[in-house]
C-alpha cells in the first residue's frame, strides 16, 4: 500500500513538472515559428472550429494566423496553477504577457489560459486551451477605459479575461454593508480550487483575430 501511494504521488510530481514543460514548450515554439513542433503539444484529434480536428487543420490555423497578423511575437508566462480531475486528466489556469509587432504598433496584451490537458500515450498534451484576453494595445497607449482590446485597423471590442469567474461581477454588483461582518466560504476542497472559482460557467466565445 505504501508502495503504490508512493508511485502515485511520484506520478503526480512528474505529471505537474511535464504539464509545466509543455505550456513552456507552447510559448517558445510558436514564437520561434516551429509550427510542428507546437501542433505536437495538442492532441492528435484536436479540435479545430467546428468542423475539424487534428494537428494539420491546427498547424493550417495557426500558420495564417502568424502569418497574416504579425511580424513577431514573444509570450512570458506567470503563474500556473494545475488541478487533476484524475491521473490521466487536468485542468490548468497560465497567466501570459505577450509581445507582438504588428505593422506600425507594437501591441502588448495581458491573457490567461484555461487549459485542458490529457496524458495520451504516456505523454501530456493540450486537449483544448481556452484564451482569455484582459487587453491588447499598443506600447504607447494605455488601454484604459472600455473595449480594451485594441488591433491596429480594427474596432476596438471587449474581452473575455474575467469571464470565466462569477466572482468579477458578484464584487463590482453590490458594495457590501460596512456595519456587518461578512460571512467567508468555507475554502475549496482538494484539486478543487479552480473549479469553484469557475462554478461552471460555460466558456465565452473567443474572438482570437
Amino acid at each position: 500500500m505504501q508502495t503504490a501511494s508512493l508511485e502515485r504521488r511520484l506520478d503526480r510530481l512528474e505529471s505537474i513538472e511535464e504539464i509545466r514543460q509543455l505550456v513552456a514548450k507552447y510559448a517558445i515554439s510558436l514564437d520561434m515559428r516551429d509550427l510542428d513542433a507546437h501542433v505536437n503539444l495538442f492532441a492528435p484529434d484536436i479540435r479545430v472550429g467546428r468542423e475539424r480536428r487534428g494537428r494539420g487543420h491546427l498547424k493550417a490555423w495557426v500558420d495564417t494566423t502568424l502569418r497574416d497578423q504579425f511580424t513577431g511575437t514573444s509570450h512570458h508566462l506567470g503563474q500556473h496553477l494545475i488541478e487533476f480531475t484524475d491521473p490521466d486528466h487536468a485542468v490548468g489556469v497560465v497567466y501570459s504577457k505577450n509581445e507582438h509587432e504588428t505593422g506600425p504598433e507594437w501591441v502588448i496584451m495581458q491573457m490567461l489560459y484555461w487549459d485542458d490537458y490529457e496524458r495520451i500515450d504516456g505523454r501530456w498534451c493540450f486537449r483544448r486551451r481556452l484564451p482569455c484576453y484582459w487587453y491588447a494595445s499598443d506600447l504607447n497607449r494605455p488601454p484604459i477605459g472600455d473595449l480594451k482590446m485594441r488591433w491596429p485597423g480594427r474596432e476596438p471590442y471587449e474581452g473575455t479575461f474575467h469571464d470565466l469567474f462569477p466572482s468579477w461581477k458578484e464584487f463590482w454588483g453590490q458594495r457590501p454593508d460596512k456595519e456587518t461582518l461578512p460571512e467567508v466560504a468555507a475554502p475549496a476542497p482538494l484539486e478543487r480550487f479552480l473549479i469553484t472559482l469557475r462554478r461552471d460557467t460555460p466558456a465565452p466565445r473567443i474572438r482570437v483575430r
